[in-house]
């Protein structure tokens, strides 16, 4: 069964880092690109960042410059650094993994940053 694992969320300070990861594990087609998003309580999903096959990145414009997504195809897993943490990156990160037909949700990790 395919299926995508997160780790790496906790508590941090703000101004702290955390490197959240996602393997993808069992039957997986192949994948074409794979992202983090995030939900704060209250709000709509939204895009954190996200890598293509090709290494292509894109950010939301509130995490440029502080988060790096990357991938590693060997081992099927995609990482967040994210550096300079400020409180409102609290949310539960949420992996997602697109393949040709269909897509692939984690079951999240919460991400706590204390003022």
């Amino acid at each position: 069964q395919a299926q995508l694992v997160e780790s790496g969320g906790g508590l941090v300070q703000a101004g702290g880092s955390l490197r959240l990861s996602c393997a993808a594990s069992g039957a997986f087609p192949s994948i074409n690109a794979m992202g983090w998003y995030r939900q704060a309580p209250g709000k709509q999903r939204e895009l954190v960042a996200a890598i293509t096959s090709g290494g292509s990145t894109n950010y939301a414009d509130s995490v440029a410059g502080r988060f790096t997504i990357s991938r590693d195809d060997a081992k099927n897993t995609v990482y967040l650094q994210m550096n300079s943490l400020k409180p409102e990156d609290s949310a539960v990160y949420y992996c997602k993994a697109d393949t040709t037909w269909s897509y692939y949700w984690g079951q999240g990790t919460q991400v706590t940053v204390s003022s």
